[in-house]
């Protein structure tokens, strides 16, 4: 028999508390051992909220965590070093280099994107939105880079 708890968590700051704590005491795992766990494999997520799920089986007493993909904006934000998006459509958020959008691209587990072609995409829409450029340029001019091909060299790896 196998029960799944699922939580949105801080990277690597995952504590016997609320909300896993009472959800993990009446299972009879040991709660201490599933937070190191947790906060091991969301250490890279230091200060993004990220969704966690505990899959523990209650006959055995052991467990299995899954860490899923934080949100795209999440990511942005904290390569950016910013709290929020723009406010206003006159002034841009921040500005950030392509290669790291690469980087935010390949730490997106949950996307809809096949390729990494398709997930930059997304990350440069998510930059769209948020008011953010890229490399001192508008994302939608870098989204028509990506299309046309312009950046194929940072796919490789």
């Amino acid at each position: 028999m196998e029960k799944i708890i699922e939580a949105i968590i801080e990277g690597g700051k995952a504590t016997t508390g609320p909300p896993l704590g009472p959800a993990l005491g009446p299972l009879g795992v040991n709660a201490a051992q599933v937070v190191a766990k947790i906060n091991e494999a969301t250490q890279d997520f230091s200060g993004i909220k990220v969704p966690v799920k505990v899959r523990i089986n209650k006959e055995s007493k052991t467990f299995t965590v899954e860490v899923g993909s934080p949100p795209t904006a999440e990511l942005i934000k904290k390569e950016l070093g910013i709290q929020k998006g723009a406010s206003s459509k006159e002034s841009a958020a921040g500005d950030i280099a392509i290669d790291k959008l690469v980087k935010v691209a390949r730490a997106k587990k949950n996307s809809l994107g096949k390729s990494l072609r398709e997930t930059l995409k997304e990350v440069l829409g998510s930059c769209v939105s948020m008011g953010i450029t890229v490399s001192g340029r508008n994302a939608k001019e870098i989204l028509k880079e990506v299309d046309s091909g312009k950046h194929d060299s940072l796919f490789a790896g």
